[in-house]
């Protein structure tokens, strides 16, 4: 296969491992800034181009797209959509998964636990709005904040009504949800290819941290998850209609609930806590399902 990696850099470690696995499995891989392509909007013959050439022949696409370039980044995934190209990801689902609130929305629809969240836009609001998620302590989050950034735990009523209130000065959307203090401090990265989950990992935060993400200098470790926790995250990835996804569960009083659904997990920290060949198992899934068309949207989400 001729395999489109969308990524910024090549030297990261979850871009370079992908080409590596690929490359180790006889396919050809070729990693593409997506802010450097540019596209010819046509019904009949969509193209991309990149350094001046048309990029063609490609079978699959695996997009590695950041957060702050995800309206173009995924502009660009339509484009390929469009053109056939599978992706393992669709455009679609990203765009669900990188809206918090959206996202939240979709998997408590279905029935998914989650933590009691709250969100509202008038500040006069706001007291009602922090009693939905049983009050003080809380965990206010931006909606577009990503590895932890963006999110603040809230310890006295007071204290949650300042950030809120520089949170409404600056314009910036958030949501309230209540503090799982039971799980000090702890959550698990469930990674989800297909319809199973290839590996977990428990992620702890460090001393006087609440947030777990290793880039805030948590620490993880291999995790047995239960089959009820492993229906769970695969149902929520299924919902977001992501065929890998990182899902983020925290363990509380009234049982498993669904943190996040990331549509581009890293692969450097659960590869090293699991000892699992992730990267080699993303190829294999593109090896079973990429078919030229075989997308559920085609670009048109």
């Amino acid at each position: 296969m001729k395999i489109a990696i969308l990524s910024r850099k090549a030297s990261l470690y979850s871009t370079s491992r992908l080409v590596e696995a690929a490359r180790e499995r006889g396919h050809e891989a070729h990693v593409i800034n997506p802010l450097r392509c540019y596209m010819k909007l046509s019904a009949h013959r969509p193209e991309i181009h990149f350094n001046g050439q048309a990029l063609t022949g490609f079978d699959a696409v695996i997009p590695r797209i950041g957060a702050s370039v995800t309206f173009y980044g995924t502009a660009v995934l339509r484009q390929f959509e469009m053109m056939g190209v599978f992706p393992l990801n669709e455009s679609v689902g990203i765009s669900r998964s990188r809206d918090k609130l959206r996202s939240l929305q979709l998997l408590a629809r279905k029935g998914i636990g989650l933590p009691l969240t709250g969100f509202a836009h008038s500040p006069d609001d706001t007291d009602d709005l922090m009693a939905l998620v049983d009050g003080a302590p809380l965990v206010i989050k931006l909606i577009e904040g990503t590895q932890g950034k963006g999110v603040v735990l809230a310890e006295t009523r007071n204290a949650a009504e300042s950030v809120i209130d520089a949170f409404r000065g600056l314009r910036a959307q958030f949501l309230l949800q209540e503090f799982i203090k039971e799980a000090g401090g702890a959550d698990l990265r469930c990674l989800v290819i297909g319809d199973r989950v290839h590996a977990a990992m428990l992620r702890q935060a460090k001393e006087g941290e609440f947030r777990s993400n290793i880039h805030r200098g948590g620490s993880a470790s291999i995790v047995r998850i239960t089959p009820e926790e492993r229906s769970t995250v695969v149902r929520a990835a299924q919902i977001m209609g992501l065929n890998v996804a990182g899902v983020d569960i925290m363990r509380s009083n009234h049982g498993s609930v669904v943190l996040e659904v990331n549509s581009s997990p890293g692969l450097e920290g659960i590869e090293g806590a699991t000892g699992k060949d992730v990267a080699g198992a993303i190829i294999e899934f593109l090896e079973k399902n990429a078919e030229s068309g075989k997308t559920r949207t085609r670009g048109q989400g």
